[in-house]
């Protein structure tokens, strides 16, 4: 039987705000990626967060990026090895404070935006990312994009990985993700979508932006909750999962 992990990056607001999105958007994942504070979120929003991912039985993650709030931490900003491991650590502290106190554990870590690009690429950074992730907890699953420095890295660290897909990014001829900046990044076109999540699940293969068919091993499938309609479409995906008897499982 053919099973396949969905998450959904969380958490990107500030103060008391009103979440109806999120509360939906958790009946049809089953991980979530909190941000932890650098590129979005703070203290109030990663507890109530944390507090609906456990009565939604969704296992948690920590999505550390780059300290970057105006750019939502999208924007490329180079940093050492050294501060990428910083940065990584004190963000899963943080995030696992709220977890603790809520009796429960971490599942696992997902780079955010740029800095999950980044380490997709550069092996020194993907190792500083991955040593943090080992040196806090070695039992946490380490997200990243399938066929990545990233995986390469923690799978060297022997941490335990998920190869990770998207819905509606375009992919290049080697396995990247097309850039956010270059025209054809965002698959609009909602059929579309649901092909490329279809062959990821039933065949780990991907189409690139080229025409180009690639094998990527496809464990975890990330929704973008922050679409203009993104409850729809999670629940769309679901019921073609069904349909298909693709069972949505947690990493």
């Amino acid at each position: 039987m053919k099973h396949i992990d969905i998450n959904c990056d969380m958490g990107e607001a500030f103060g008391n705000y009103s979440m109806p999105n999120d509360i939906i958007l958790m009946d049809y994942i089953s991980s979530v990626n909190i941000a932890c504070g650098f590129h979005a979120g703070d203290a109030h929003v990663m507890q109530e967060t944390v507090a609906l991912a456990l009565q939604k039985g969704v296992a948690i993650g920590a999505h550390p990026g780059l300290q970057d709030l105006q750019g939502f931490g999208r924007r490329e900003i180079k940093i050492s090895a050294r501060e990428a491991y910083q940065i990584t650590l004190y963000q899963i502290g943080a995030l696992s404070g709220f977890v603790k106190a809520a009796g429960a554990k971490l599942h696992h870590v997902k780079a955010h935006g740029a800095l999950y690009n980044m380490s997709a690429k550069d092996v020194e950074l993907a190792k500083a990312i991955a040593q943090a992730v080992q040196d806090f907890d070695t039992h946490l699953i380490l997200y990243g994009l399938a066929g990545s420095k990233m995986i390469e890295a923690a799978k060297g660290l022997g941490l335990a990985t998920a190869s990770e897909v998207f819905a509606d990014r375009s992919y290049q001829d080697d396995g990247s993700l097309t850039p956010r900046t270059q025209a054809g990044a965002m698959i609009e076109d909602e059929k579309e979508s649901i092909k490329q999540v279809l062959g990821f699940a039933e065949q780990q293969k991907v189409t690139s932006i080229n025409g180009k068919v690639i094998s990527l091993k496809a464990e975890t499938l990330c929704l973008h909750g922050d679409g203009h309609h993104a409850v729809e479409f999670a629940k769309l995906i679901t019921e073609q999962f069904k349909a298909k008897g693709i069972v949505i499982k947690t990493p």
